[in-house]
């Protein structure tokens, strides 16, 4: 794992910033502070780390569909036209891949790896995934209704209060829910649904079933 120290995230946060809009700059830093209270739950060593994904994982979100063709074609990328019809997800794929050239200080595996899955998510997601991914969800700039019934959901839960293995229970109980609500959101669109998604809910429902 990369050491990195408050002044390399004081240097990240400004560049981000000459990127986004205000709106997102300031969902950016949202994300960053709660996924630096979900690592002080689950995973206190890794509070920098992903401290430093959550500046990143929405560094290429506002860039059109026509946009984000281009910069997979420039990484390499393929486009499917499920893809094209589910643009949203297209950002996560570009932000992980362009964090080695754009970002070389943040080089880490699973940084990257944390950017790449916080929007579909993906079977065998690893905890620093999974905290990403979550805090994307619930961070305290998101007003949408399914965000603040999750946000208070996990919350309320008083997860601090909680040991080590009804923690890890309530986090993916969880993750269960915002699968529902994310798919339950896209079939009433009419948006094709991630497979990924779909396998890392049902792995999740079979985890818990077999309790």
């Amino acid at each position: 794992m990369i050491e990195i120290t408050e002044a390399m995230l004081d240097e990240l946060r400004t560049l981000v910033a000459e990127t986004m809009s205000p709106k997102r700059f300031r969902h950016t830093v949202a994300v960053e502070a709660m996924v630096e209270r979900l690592c002080a739950l689950f995973c206190p060593e890794k509070t920098m780390l992903m401290r430093a994904a959550a500046l990143l994982h929405d560094c290429t979100k506002e860039l059109k569909l026509e946009g984000q063709e281009a910069l997979c074609r420039e990484l390499g990328l393929t486009v499917t036209d499920g893809d094209r019809l589910a643009p949203k997800t297209l950002h996560a794929r570009t932000a992980a891949a362009c964090i080695p050239s754009r970002y070389p200080a943040f080089d880490d595996p699973e940084l990257i790896s944390a950017v790449r899955w916080h929007t579909t998510g993906h079977a065998g997601m690893t905890l620093t995934e999974k905290l990403l991914y979550l805090a994307d969800y619930i961070d305290d700039s998101r007003s949408f209704e399914n965000c603040v019934i999750l946000r208070r959901y996990f919350w309320g839960a008083k997860p601090e209060t909680m040991g080590t293995e009804e923690r890890e229970a309530l986090l993916r109980d969880t993750l269960i829910l915002s699968f529902d609500m994310t798919v339950r959101d896209l079939l009433a669109e009419g948006t094709p649904i991630a497979v990924e998604t779909a396998e890392a809910r049902n792995e999740l429902l079979l985890e818990r079933a077999s309790v």
